[in-house]
């Protein structure tokens, strides 16, 4: 079996816009007291097919955010859509993360949980069906669903890789 590859994407040519997942405060205890800091999850994509994910962390909120919009536009990933859902069902991991991603029907809308929804909307999918299983750290989620989405492939590149015409591919 062939390894998946991982589509990546050039930023110049595309419009992104950003979502934020979610943001921590976390805290450094030191002689002088508690020292603030942020981090911040962010989604970035097209709404067309691609999607990429981020994680910044700064001393102010803004600068998180905008550290983790630049990180994710390294990270982005090309998904195969098919009539604003996905091709197949699959599921996705990542540590404790598991996704379960289900096409689902024109009409239908994006049934997913919080982290999920987010990187779903990004990516472009319209009618989903998902669920979170396991870890509830959007972390977790966030890098899961992606994984998930990476691992979807559409009918053309399927006849591809078998060396066979795309009819066959849905006829057997």
């Amino acid at each position: 079996m062939s390894t998946i590859n991982i589509k990546r994407v050039k930023t110049s040519e595309i419009e992104l816009k950003d979502r934020l997942v979610s943001i921590q405060r976390v805290a450094k205890v030191t002689k002088g007291g508690r020292t603030f800091s942020f981090s911040a999850i962010v989604v970035v994509g097209d709404e067309n097919g691609i999607v990429g994910y981020g994680l910044g962390k700064a001393k102010e909120v803004t600068e998180a955010i905008a550290k983790g919009i630049d990180d994710a536009k390294k990270n982005l990933v090309k998904v195969p859509l098919l009539k604003g859902t996905v091709p197949h069902e699959q599921i996705g991991k990542f540590s404790g993360g598991f996704v379960l991603i289900k096409p689902a029907a024109v009409g239908t809308g994006v049934i997913a949980g919080g982290a999920m929804r987010a990187v779903l909307e990004s990516a472009g999918v319209h009618n989903v069906l998902a669920k979170s299983k396991g870890s509830s750290n959007p972390h977790n989620v966030v890098k899961a669903t992606v994984d998930a989405l990476t691992k979807m492939r559409d009918a053309y590149t399927v006849a591809q890789h078998r060396g066979v015409d795309l009819n066959k591919v849905f006829n057997g």
